[in-house]
Order: structure tokens, then C-alpha cells, then sequence
């Protein structure tokens, strides 16, 4: 756990566990989610049969994204996470989706 804290620059014990409950519930949620919102958008089983289950897996990716950020606000560590979430964007070649930052001199 000294690890993780010292990567991700955490010092409490508390900080780390609310982090990972708020890994642990958005990976959930986004996956609840992510059949609803496949049938809103008109996308069933029937329909597309064996690829039904990528595409939902698709789906879950930019859900989760925005559940992070949203579930981590929520929990008090929306500086984490927005951080987390500009990392991963651009680890990813992503980053171009995140606004653009200003110049610190």
C-alpha cells in the first residue's frame, strides 16, 4: 500500500480506502449502466446477437469515465481523479478529448 500511496501522492490510510471504494463502486455502476443505456440507444441482443456483448464493453469505457470523476466529486477527491482521469486520456492518446491547459510560468 506504501506504493500506491507514494505514487499516487496520498498520505492517509483513509484517502486511499475512500479511492478505492470510489474504483470500486464506478466500475459497478458502469457496468449496471451500460445495458440501459445500450437499450435506450436501441442496441439489444436480438438485434446484433453475438456482438452485443463487445459493444457493451465499448459502452462501459466512456461510462466509466465520466462516472469517475462524477463518484470521486461526490466522495471529496475530485482533484484525484480529474488528475487520474488526464493521465489515463493521455497515456491512452486520448488527450485530446481534455481541454486545453493554460501555460504556468
Amino acid at each position: 500500500m506504501q506504493g500506491l500511496k507514494k505514487r499516487w501522492g496520498i498520505r492517509s490510510n483513509l484517502q486511499l480506502t475512500i479511492i478505492f471504494i470510489v474504483f470500486a463502486l464506478t466500475g459497478s455502476a458502469s457496468a449496471w449502466l451500460s445495458r440501459p443505456f445500450c437499450l435506450w440507444l436501441g442496441i439489444t441482443k436480438e438485434d446484433i446477437g453475438f456482438w452485443f456483448t463487445p459493444v457493451r464493453l465499448l459502452m462501459i469505457f466512456p461510462i466509466y469515465q465520466i462516472l469517475l470523476v462524477f463518484i470521486g466529486t461526490l466522495f471529496g477527491q475530485f482533484q484525484f481523479f480529474w488528475a487520474f482521469e488526464k493521465k489515463m486520456l493521455r497515456s491512452m492518446k486520448l488527450g485530446f478529448l481534455l481541454p486545453k491547459e493554460k501555460n504556468k510560468e
